[in-house]
């Protein structure tokens, strides 16, 4: 009897219980989307910061030591290294896989054949290189400087196989010395002399304008540092740090053993820092804060964006439920008055009208949540340019907040079908 009651229910009033799964599937749709998106978010942020050079700057110890007391920045080689050699040894550390690139620099001063002195930094372009593990890479400042515009030319192509004999030119020292693409210039540096090919001319928008780059070996040869670098760019996808991550930036053996378990086996840029530190012999690695401290930021702006898109399509799902809910017990104020007149009780008529909204909610959950999933890849296509990977937290998640909207919408039903009296509902008042 009870089935069929809902049934007929069901049948008599298809056209609200349709939009009332309307209104939980588009409910569900945009809270699926957005936990699916918010899950998935850290990686596809990281990634496309990846895209704004590194978060990660590795140099000599010694080195570091002077430019804290002397707040000295960049500029030429400060008379320390590190070693060419240890190079592959930063993707065998326990966080490798969130090595995304690095590239390795020699920065010295060479003269023009005019006599003018320009500063040449020496790095890998697109370097083909064999792991310690048996893997290879690919890496270099191709990617690790994605945003320069290259506004005559190419880059320069290590792997082609040609001479390499070649520079690119930064465009404010291309104009001021009228270099083109294709134009000889003659470099005479502290240990050597090249003839170098231009290959390209870029506009970086910065410092590096005024610069030639070319492969590292060219620079060492011209510096005479063979075997040595000056520092390491490193890109890594990393965890937004929190308060374990500053207290083990400032001192790792303040940590605690479960502490440190817990921090080292993180992908904190702090940890992976110290990770390089272990690997690369008397070197320093500190975070590119400006870069670290964006990806943070930028991630938890995103997430709470979505948090609220979440709560406000809720919110909405539960006001129109609510208002469609009522709007139905009012239509059938008659029917629950006669069925209180024969002696139905509240709880029995409460379970009722609970059951056919509950089986109205499933249908338009499930909806809800497939078509979620589908916004969530459209989001991530159109964003991220990749797919989002569903977590299968959502499921649960998505379910608790339908039921939890769905009773908070059918509340004010409830409460007005609980203060029907049958007399003045059969007597029409």
């Amino acid at each position: 009897m009870f089935f069929r009651m809902i049934k007929g229910a069901l049948l008599r009033q298809w056209k609200k219980m349709l939009m009332i799964a309307f209104t939980i599937a588009l409910g569900a749709s945009l809270a699926t989307a957005m936990l699916a998106v918010m899950m998935d978010v850290g990686d596809k942020v990281n990634q496309e910061l990846k895209t704004y050079g590194a978060n990660i700057t590795v140099v000599p110890k010694d080195s570091s030591v002077i430019n804290d007391l002397y707040d000295i920045e960049g500029g030429e080689s400060s008379g320390f290294y590190l070693q060419e050699n240890e190079l592959g040894k930063i993707k065998t550390i326990f966080w490798a896989f969130n090595i995304v690139d690095y590239a390795p620099f020699v920065t010295t001063t060479a003269a023009l054949s005019d006599g003018k002195d320009v500063t040449v930094t020496g790095s890998w372009f697109n370097h083909h290189m064999e792991l310690p593990t048996g893997e290879t890479l690919d890496a270099g400042i191709v990617n690790l400087r994605s945003w320069w515009e290259i506004t005559d030319g190419d880059w320069l192509d290590e792997q082609s196989g040609e001479n390499n004999d070649v520079a690119m030119v930064g465009s404010t020292l291309a104009e001021e010395e009228d270099l083109q693409v294709g134009d000889v210039i003659h470099l005479t540096g502290q240990a050597g002399e090249k003839e170098l090919t231009v290959s390209g001319i870029f506009d970086a928008g910065g410092d590096e304008d005024d610069r030639i780059f070319v492969p590292l070996d060219t620079a060492q040869a011209l510096a005479g540092l063979e075997g040595l670098i000056d520092s390491i760019e490193v890109s890594a996808l990393t965890t937004p740090d929190n308060e374990l991550s500053e207290k083990a930036a400032k001192d790792p053996g303040a940590l605690t053993v479960k502490q440190y378990e817990t921090w080292y086996c993180t992908a904190y840029v702090s940890s992976i820092c110290y990770q390089i530190q272990e690997v690369i012999t008397d070197s320093v690695a500190s975070a590119v804060r400006q870069v670290a401290d964006s990806e943070g930021e930028i991630l938890e702006k995103t997430k709470l964006l979505m948090i609220l898109i979440t709560i406000l399509s809720l919110v909405g799902a539960a006001l129109g439920i609510c208002n469609l809910v009522t709007a139905s017990v009012m239509e059938r104020s008659s029917e629950i008055g006669l069925m209180k007149a024969i002696g139905a009780q509240n709880g029995s008529i409460t379970g009722l009208v609970l059951t056919e909204i509950v089986i109205t909610a499933i249908v338009g959950g499930v909806a809800g949540f497939f078509a979620g999933t589908g916004f969530a890849q459209i989001i991530g296509h159109s964003v991220f340019g990749s797919a989002i990977t569903m977590r299968p937290m959502v499921i649960p998640i998505v379910v608790v907040l339908v039921i939890l909207v769905t009773l908070a919408g059918s509340i004010p039903a409830i409460r007005m079908l609980l203060k029907l009296r049958p007399a003045e509902v059969l007597h029409g008042r």
